[in-house]
């Protein structure tokens, strides 16, 4: 037997005045967009924004249904639609902020696995690591790639 260890990266800055421009303007996008959620049961908002090669900047917030699994993550519906509007442009980053009826969370929340799981597809699909920022009240994290956030994860070539 042999005992492995994993390194997982991540940048935590205390405020949103600490990052660099481009980031700031995509955690707006992504706390704009929270702000228009579809969330009558949870009551939990969250945004996404994504910023792309070309400089696009494409937002998408959390869909719920009253039948649960029928609903669609904010990282999902941003990543989907920047990928189907423009098929050719890498993802770059993605900013996900959220908000319950206390204002934004005080601490980052992290996307699901399915989330986690389309992102690591885009980023197999453009052979480019997605910056991933989770913004929060009381700090933001940055990851440089998504296996910092899905190890041993189910990758194309997984299939065989």
């Amino acid at each position: 037997m042999q005992t492995k260890y994993f390194q997982i990266v991540v940048n935590e800055y205390n405020s949103i005045n600490e990052l660099p421009e481009s980031d700031v303007m995509l955690v707006y996008a992504a706390r704009k967009a929270s702000k228009n959620a579809y969330s009558p049961y949870s009551r939990f908002n969250v945004g996404a924004a994504v910023l792309l090669q070309n400089g696009e900047i494409i937002s998408g917030n959390n869909q719920e249904n009253s039948a649960y699994p029928n609903g669609l993550c904010a990282e999902r519906v941003a990543l989907f639609y920047a990928n189907s509007k423009f098929p050719d442009d890498k993802v770059i980053t993605i900013a996900v902020s959220a908000e319950n009826f206390n204002g934004i969370v005080s601490e980052p929340i992290s996307p699901c696995g399915s989330c986690r799981q389309a992102l690591m597809e885009t980023e197999v699909r453009f052979q480019h690591k997605i910056r991933v920022i989770l913004d929060s009240q009381e700090k933001i994290l940055v990851f440089d790639g998504i296996d910092n956030l899905l190890p041993f994860a189910f990758k194309p070539d997984s299939l065989g």
